[in-house]
């Protein structure tokens, strides 16, 4: 890995404000537009709060391990970011990657996508009748509230069909019931998939399938995991004139009239006592959360703004990765966790991923738990969350305790932004304001704009921020919007009839609005 790079040279740039662009955020959107800028000449500097490179794209090491914060496929639609990908690594940091996931559910693992055989076996034939059932008896009966994810998904395939493929893992992720979650998400994260194509692909399994998201069947990946990208991308922005400079956290963003003239960063000095430094900017482009953005502006943003902002909300991730015995892994990349009665979501085995991130004759299994900071989860020791792990894995008879080695635990503040009921008009409160009253900040990224973005929708309202700057006009708002992540791109009328949407990507789940 490249050394970090401090801010010892050039921290302040007083005399550059009038040029200088200020990127908050060190992630997939705010590296992309650094190196963006300095490939056109401008000067710039990025700010990242933290001591790591990436954003949650980053690779923790652990004692030589390395792991991927929720596994991260380079697999786009967007021939700008492809090419972009293949302009920071060379081709032969590359790995084509099959994807190979299952569901574990009662003890038993189901291919995923669906395989007949295997299906048939998991369930037995008196339950695969009750499952066709349930399927005919929807299609006579349908749910009478498919507004909610749970009437959605079992309108399409039955409820007993629901139980056990998409109820446990979405409620363990967002940390509600099916039913209070909206049906956007699952209208967008399954689009093109029912009980009908699913058979379809159970029976014929089409190899380089790609029309629908769940079933992509291979990827690339860096070697070393995806900060490997974002670490390259950070040297190419410093050999290119930029600057990237770590645990400088952004405090204030100071307003003139319609335009913000200057940050206020908190950064340690030589003798350890934080100290707050002005920079002067020409422009700010930010993917730190998008509350936070609000809260930092100097003066400060309007009441109805501010509310807006702190309305926003979050939840937060944490992996706890146990080394086992090579052996003793499974060749999927992730196993999806329906089984009731454990907390963990997901497990992820970084082997499956690159035999680069782990270690001979080891590999490395992530549990993926989806909390909120300040939960008991959260809140627990190492200790008690790694033994918390090996229980979970032993109950859920992968891999027996006795063979289970060290464990590493990784918190994620801030991982996904919630999108409850209400959040987009929050959402539109403060975009607006942000595009009257400081109209050379643009907000970028997965939380710096609160949407359910992708690694690639990240980087694209990035390359779009950079072309505002330098003068071509684009909306990054549009991206993201209404196209499945992987559906073929659509260039007539849409289903409505009205003119083609653009995006690149899928819609976020709506969670009912946290009571008061």
């Amino acid at each position: 890995m490249a050394p970090e790079h401090g801010a010892s040279s050039n921290a302040e740039a007083s005399g550059q404000g009038d040029a200088l662009v200020v990127v908050i955020g060190a992630g997939p959107a705010g590296l992309t537009a650094a190196l963006e800028l300095v490939r056109r000449g401008r000067a710039v500097t990025v700010l990242e709060a933290s001591d790591q490179i990436g954003g949650i794209s980053r690779t923790e090491v652990r004692d030589g391990w390395r792991f991927d914060i929720g596994g991260h496929r380079f697999f786009t639609k967007v021939p700008e970011v492809e090419k972009f990908w293949h302009e920071v690594l060379p081709d032969e940091d590359f790995l084509q990657r099959p994807r190979m996931s299952r569901i574990s559910y009662q003890g038993k693992l189901y291919d995923y996508p669906l395989k007949a055989g295997n299906a048939l076996k998991n369930l037995g034939i008196i339950e695969a009748v009750r499952c066709v059932l349930s399927y005919v008896w929807v299609r006579i009966h349908p749910p009478k509230d498919q507004t909610n994810f749970e009437g959605w998904v079992a309108a399409r395939f039955g409820w007993r069909l629901y139980r056990i493929f998409f109820k446990t893992y979405t409620e363990k992720l967002w940390g509600i019931p099916g039913d209070q979650i909206q049906a956007d998400w699952a209208a967008q994260r399954i689009k093109n998939l029912s009980l009908f194509s699913a058979i379809k692909n159970a029976i014929f399994q089409p190899k380089g399938q790609t029309e629908i998201t769940t079933l992509i069947d291979a990827f690339q990946y860096p070697k070393y995991g995806p900060g490997m990208m974002w670490e390259k991308c950070r040297d190419l922005v410093v050999e290119g004139g930029g600057q990237v400079i770590m645990k400088s956290p952004v405090v204030a963003l100071h307003r003139d009239g319609d335009r913000v003239t200057a940050v206020t960063v908190l950064q340690s000095g030589p003798d350890g006592v934080e100290q707050e430094k002005l920079i002067a900017c020409s422009d700010v482009i930010s993917s730190m959360p998008l509350q936070h953005l609000v809260q930092a502006m100097d003066p400060k943003a309007p009441h109805e703004v501010i509310e807006a902002a702190q309305g926003l909300g979050y939840r937060d991730f944490l992996t706890v990765a146990l080394v086992v015995p090579e052996e003793d892994g499974f060749p999927d990349n992730w196993i999806y966790i329906h089984t009731p009665g454990v907390k963990v979501g997901r497990i992820q085995n970084y082997g499956s991923w690159s035999p680069y991130l782990v270690k001979d004759g080891l590999t490395c299994l992530g549990l993926e738990y989806f909390v909120n900071e300040g939960d008991g989860t959260w809140t627990s020791t190492d200790e008690d969350l790694v033994a918390l792990a090996k229980k979970e894995l032993a109950q859920l008879g992968l891999v027996k305790t006795e063979r289970m080695q060290a464990g590493y635990v990784v918190r994620v503040p801030k991982a996904y932004p919630i999108y409850d009921e209400g959040y987009d008009k929050k959402v539109d409160t403060i975009r607006h304001w942000i595009a009257d009253e400081t109209v050379n900040v643009q907000a970028t990224g997965r939380n710096g704009m609160h949407r359910y973005n992708n690694q690639d929708h990240s980087m694209v309202t990035a390359m779009y921020a950079v072309d505002n700057i330098c003068g071509i006009a684009r909306d990054l708002w549009t991206v993201n919007v209404e196209e499945e992540y992987h559906e073929e791109k659509r260039s007539g009328p849409n289903e409505t009839g009205g003119a083609a949407t653009a995006g690149t990507g899928r819609s976020a789940p709506i969670l009912p609005r946290k009571s008061s």
